[in-house]
């Protein structure tokens, strides 16, 4: 089973016009709302293709009711902690540029935080728990300190999918992948890219630092793959770019999913980047057909 852990989800509210003008009314041409947050986007990939997963964290309110029946009514199950006050709502405007506006998110107490703990404590050597985006700010990304020990001490592989300070700290406990881009690799170590190369010289050192297998999404340049044994290369897809919320996740979910059923590196990552890029040229999450479609076009070489 895979657990996908999202401690602040949110709906996600998408609004579509042609332009935006402040202090003025706009009025939208469409619309969409969706449950959101970086792991259940890993759990609705997940589903698609294929893959069972318990979809868990913090949800309160009318809010949290709309994103845990949203996930039943695709199948995926839950096992939320229940928090008082209500989940966030994240505003994610489409016009001529794209503009979001996030929510805080809600009061999490410490009697909620130790459910989670619990929940947490209870997975399997069988299981794989991916620990993806920020905590809300009642709680702090320090708290992933407390919660990924849970899952490792059962036997659990972990996965995290953090940027900055929390994804080195997140090395300690041996996560099975990390997923920076290049620009947050770069933030990360304070350096800048001048090849592959230079890319693929600080990916190793993070997994030097303890991580088993590192991505690096490079947008438009492709992705590596960097293992203990070897490093691959996926070339990239063309197409247009329609949608930046969800490809990392659904990237995630793709080599989540592959790997935890066959433990190879190169088949995961050309079902990461089917998925990632599938999201990235759709106006939503993939479709399962569309990820067919993009998988049968990466290519993948071995450095």
């Amino acid at each position: 089973m895979i657990y996908t852990v999202t401690l602040n989800p949110a709906i996600d509210y998408i609004v579509r016009l042609t332009h935006i003008e402040s202090s003025a009314v706009n009025r939208m041409d469409s619309s969409d709302t969706f449950a959101g947050g970086k792991g259940i986007n890993v759990s609705r990939i997940l589903q698609r293709l294929g893959y069972a997963s318990t979809a868990t964290g913090f949800v309160g309110g009318f809010t949290g009711e709309f994103i845990k029946n949203g996930l039943v009514a695709e199948a995926i199950g839950t096992k939320f902690v229940q928090v008082d006050q209500d989940t966030r709502i994240n505003v994610k405007i489409k016009a001529d540029q794209e503009t979001e506006i996030n929510g805080l998110g809600p009061v999490v107490t410490d009697e909620q935080l130790a459910e989670l703990e619990d929940i947490l404590s209870h997975v399997t050597a069988d299981d794989t728990v991916v620990f993806a985006g920020s905590a809300p700010a009642s709680l702090g990304n320090q708290v992933y300190n407390r919660l990924i020990p849970q899952a490792k001490k059962a036997g659990a592989e972990v996965i995290c999918d953090f940027e900055g300070q929390t994804l080195l700290d997140s090395l300690t406990h041996e996560p099975l992948l990390v997923k920076p881009n290049n620009h947050e690799l770069e933030a990360i170590f304070g350096v800048t890219f001048d090849s592959r190369e230079d890319i693929v010289r600080y990916a190793k050192e993070i997994l030097a630092k303890g991580a088993k297998n590192v991505i690096v999404s490079m947008a438009g340049d492709g992705a590596l793959l960097v293992t203990g044994d070897a490093t691959y290369f996926a070339k990239p897809i063309k197409g247009t770019v329609k949608n930046s919320v969800g490809a990392g996740d659904s990237m995630v979910a793709g080599f989540a999913g592959e790997y935890t059923k066959s433990h190879n590196p190169i088949g995961a990552l050309k079902w990461g980047v089917a998925c990632g890029t599938a999201t990235a040229f759709s106006d939503d999450l993939a479709s399962i057909d569309f990820i067919r479609e993009m998988y049968e076009k990466v290519e993948v070489e071995t450095l």
